[in-house]
């Protein structure tokens, strides 16, 4: 029986891995450097809407995650140090779930002492916007113009990001 729960759990740890990446590497549906950030409406979980027409003025940072990714994970935790810093100076940050509910993120939130606003998505449809695979996945924007893209090929760290933002602001 412990053998048949150590294959179970085995394996569920390679699904979730793997829900990590996909597809494989960026396809030509990606948004790119350069490229204008999308139209879209979310609801953050502090009952707020973010909007792409707000995100586009002024320098906003956008992270597209799940919480069952073992990179998003490592992520994560350099983004709260990121917003920490950042949101007071007026960087709007989207932090948006793919493919995760509510409950899900809110405990994940909780566990770990994240203070940054989220909304999860459930679907796939706003991350689609963006890019058709590949999580984490972290875009640094100045007037809506796409500056930098993190994704996990490395996970970026928070000095990577924190010299975008430097540069921008």
């Amino acid at each position: 029986m412990k053998r048949i729960m150590k294959f179970i759990a085995a394996v569920s740890a390679l699904i979730v891995a793997a829900s990590c990446i996909r597809e494989g590497d960026s396809k030509s549906g990606d948004l790119g450097v350069g490229d204008l950030i999308p139209d879209f409406s979310v609801e953050m979980n502090d009952g707020s809407v973010v909007t792409g027409e707000q995100l586009r003025e002024g320098i906003s940072f956008i992270m597209f995650f799940n919480t069952g990714c073992p990179d998003c994970a490592v992520t994560l935790p350099h983004v709260q140090k990121i917003y920490d810093e950042y949101a007071q100076k007026g960087v709007r940050f989207a932090l948006i779930s793919r493919e995760e509910e509510y409950s899900t993120v809110s405990i994940y939130w909780k566990n770990r002492n994240m203070t940054m606003p989220f909304s999860a998505q459930p679907t796939r449809v706003i991350y689609n916007l963006f890019a058709e695979s590949r999580i984490p996945r972290v875009y640094i924007c100045k007037d809506g113009v796409i500056k930098a893209i993190f994704t996990d090929n490395p996970n970026p760290t928070y000095d990577d990001m924190d010299s975008v933002l430097k540069e921008l602001i």
